[in-house]
């Protein structure tokens, strides 16, 4: 074979038409030999001799796409110094665009033997794990471009790859659970009519089942335990492993592409696979232990902020490289248009602390390529100090923790929640107008994979963990949840309408609060896992969306709860009131030539009584559960259109009534003529017909116990 020196950059496999240049990094290594891997079982081993700034390559010509290979590192094993090197484990590249197989669970694919820790295991890990494979780089993307959707018209989809396609009656059986599942037009229609522009996708990097996990007969379902930071996780792919999963992903975002839907993927930067000093050596531990890890004092242990055992060390300039290179290829060839970092709060502990100074966002925030698409961070770890909602800096969006608290707390009836209740709706305005954010930084949800579904939320008090396996005391056991009336499953007529208004009145809230709102997969079919708040090990039908046959309602309240969501959907695209931009002022907003909005004018945003009259300190202070009106004036927008033009709009009067009682709702005398009812939750259809009731200004509107109004007046 002929081995040509190569190139140090770029890192992993490139193949350029002609052959394959390889190149990985490793300081620890004294020797770093290329494994090509054959169909027959046979490997042939090249050492790759040059090396520029420990990176160590080799051109090898005729390697062609579809080569399986890893690496074998020659080097120190020394625990209690951090060095774990160890040449009999094939290891993984870590900018592997593709990875062939998967996990043999046993004592070959760890360094040491089971019941010593610190020895050192000399059997063979090939045959037992995952290997690399040489991916064609080249792929025609047509006339493909990123819908570009811009933050205040965003509305974000989360969803699983196979969770969401698993069971689509519509969709054939070799395609359920798979990337093509995802640009099936029955899908994609689902998603248009819906009103959704933003598919997030839980994590689609390559990761590994765990040992323990399996060992118990489950399967990690969500994904969160990342091996390859390039490579699409194989088992999502339809067709083939040697490459193949690259190119349906692309097709898959480019079907969506098509369809102006964009595409954004939970990205899992914070830990790998590998675990504790306990766990496997798959990649990075064999490659340089120490360069890769934040290790503790005692350098056979890791420093863990995660959760998982381990925590990427961030201030390591080859982990960050790992990661924006990561970032850019995910971009620039795969077509992602952005990004939600799990953990972010890891992230930026360059040191010990949670630091919005830290290295990672300088190189972010200078990237041309990275700093360009949506930014969201899940702004908590585990770690001390790791509750860092509102602290991000100014490029980046976050999933607001605190949207979910308030609006749980309200709909459930907890007192004292009105005044900040109102910030959350409002935008946030505590988190994030202090250092120039605007109200779009704030992602609201109310539900989202971790923890409860929509359903689930109003028909549990507590967890029902028992089929993980870890005598439930897995998963958050605080939820902020309330059953309705009863625990579960029920035939009572009362208690399933009462759960039915409930679940209207999370999904309006969400379409009518400012900032970007976040649906969960499933919850506009009121899909449930019967009170698993934490099913990251069940990919079985308890996580997979149950879709209703076409025509036909499967579940009690499924379709007119699907056209609820798809109606407060596009009451938010129809109107800007919803999705301002800027914060409201709570005063009269300038005229677009700038002259001061008059004595008489009314403000952009005000707050009521139910008896009408503008709430007081002791209103917003009182301990009863909520109730309030909420006025959105459609001809006070401070914030100009895409030409400097005025937006005017409708206003709307907004009657919450998150009490236990019904309630007489005054409509404020001078704040418009006619009103009509164009939303009411306490309806099980979610919309009056025939276009709803007018009410007149002055006029008394009965609202039943925890239900939601929404008015508009015409501009």
């Amino acid at each position: 074979m002929q081995v040509w020196p190569g190139q140090a950059y770029p890192l992993g496999a490139t193949f350029d038409g002609a052959g394959t240049n390889f190149a990985v990094f490793s300081e620890a290594a004294r020797r770093v030999e290329l494994c090509l891997l054959h169909d027959d079982g046979s490997e042939e081993r090249v050492e790759l001799r040059e090396a520029d700034a420990f990176v160590r390559h080799a051109y090898l010509p005729g390697v062609m796409p579809g080569q399986r290979y890893g690496f074998r590192v020659h080097g120190p094993y020394d625990p209690g110094q951090g060095h774990r090197c160890n040449a009999s484990k094939l290891l993984i590249d870590p900018y592997a665009r593709a990875l062939s197989g998967a996990v043999t669970w046993g004592e070959p694919v760890y360094g040491y033997h089971f019941g010593r820790p610190d020895s050192r295991n000399g059997l063979d890990s090939a045959g037992h794990t995952m290997t690399a494979v040489v991916v064609n780089p080249y792929f025609d993307w047509g006339d493909d471009r990123s819908p570009r959707t811009e933050y205040h018209r965003t509305v974000i989809y989360e969803a699983h790859v196979k969770g969401l396609t698993m069971l689509h009656p519509e969709l054939p059986p070799e395609l359920r659970g798979t990337y093509a599942g995802l640009a099936h037009p029955a899908v994609i229609s689902h998603l248009t009519e819906l009103g959704v522009t933003t598919l997030e996708l839980m994590p689609v990097h390559q990761f590994v089942q765990d040992h323990r996990l399996v060992d118990a007969g489950l399967r990690n379902y969500w994904g969160y335990n990342t091996i390859g930071f390039f490579a699409p996780h194989n088992a999502y792919a339809s067709w083939g492993e040697r490459g193949e999963q690259v190119l349906e992903f692309k097709h898959a975002v480019r079907a969506l592409h098509r369809a102006g839907i964009e595409v954004i993927l939970d990205v899992v930067y914070n830990h790998t696979a590998e675990g504790n000093h306990l766990g496997p050596t798959l990649s990075f531990r064999g490659l340089d232990n120490a360069s890769y890890y934040r290790l503790a004092e005692d350098r056979r242990h890791y420093t863990d902020t995660t959760g998982t055992g381990n925590s990427l060390l961030m201030r390591s300039p080859h982990v960050l490289q790992l990661i924006m290179d990561s970032l850019r290829y995910w971009v620039t060839e795969m077509h992602v248009d952005g990004f939600r970092f799990d953990l972010a709060a890891t992230l930026a502990r360059q040191f010990h602390e949670v630091d919005r100074l830290s290295s990672f966002f300088d190189l972010v925030q200078q990237d041309p390529v990275v700093s360009q698409v949506k930014l969201i961070a899940e702004p908590w770890d585990v770690g001390e100090g790791g509750y860092q909602v509102g602290n991000f800096p100014p490029l980046w969006t976050e999933w607001n923790g605190k949207y979910r608290d308030t609006v749980r707390d309200l709909w459930r009836g907890e007192p004292r929640t009105l005044a900040e209740f109102a910030s959350r709706l409002t935008g946030s305005s505590d988190l994030y107008q202090c250092d120039g954010r605007r109200p779009l930084a704030s992602i609201n949800f109310a539900t989202c994979h971790d923890g409860f579904t929509l359903h689930d939320l109003v028909a549990y008090d507590t967890k029902h963990n028992e089929a993980n396996g870890e005598g439930n005391r897995d998963g958050e056991s605080h939820n902020r949840s309330w059953n309705c009336g009863a625990e579960g499953e029920t035939d009572d007529p009362e208690i399933l309408e009462l759960r039915g208004r409930q679940m209207r009145n999370f999904l309006a809230t969400l379409m009518l609060s400012q900032g970007v709102p976040m649906l969960s997969h499933g919850d506009e079919f009121a899909r449930t896992q019967y009170g698993n708040n934490n099913a990251y090990c069940q990919d079985n039908e308890l996580s997979w969306v149950r879709w209703p046959k076409p025509g036909q309602i499967t579940g009690p309240g499924e379709q007119p709860l699907l056209d609820f969501v798809r109606t407060m959907v596009w009451l938010r695209r129809d109107h800007p009131v919803f999705r301002r931009r800027r914060f409201f002022r709570g005063r009269p907003v300038d005229g677009p030539d700038g002259t001061p909005g008059g004595a008489g004018a009314l403000t952009d945003i005000a707050w009521f009584t139910p008896e009408g009259e503008a709430m007081t300190q002791r209103d917003w202070q009182a301990a009863r559960p909520g109730a309030l009106s909420v006025f959105l004036n459609g001809d006070a927008i401070s914030e100009p259109g895409p030409r400097g033009e005025r937006i005017r709009d409708d206003s709307f009067l907004l009657m919450f009534n998150a009490s236990p009682k019904d309630l007489d709702f005054t409509v404020p005398a001078r704040h418009g003529r006619g009103w009509r009812v164009v939303v009411d939750t306490a309806r099980p259809e979610g919309v009056p017909p025939g276009g709803g009731p007018r009410v007149a200004a002055g006029a008394a509107l009965r609202r039943p116990n925890r239900s939601l109004a929404v008015l508009r007046r015409p501009v």
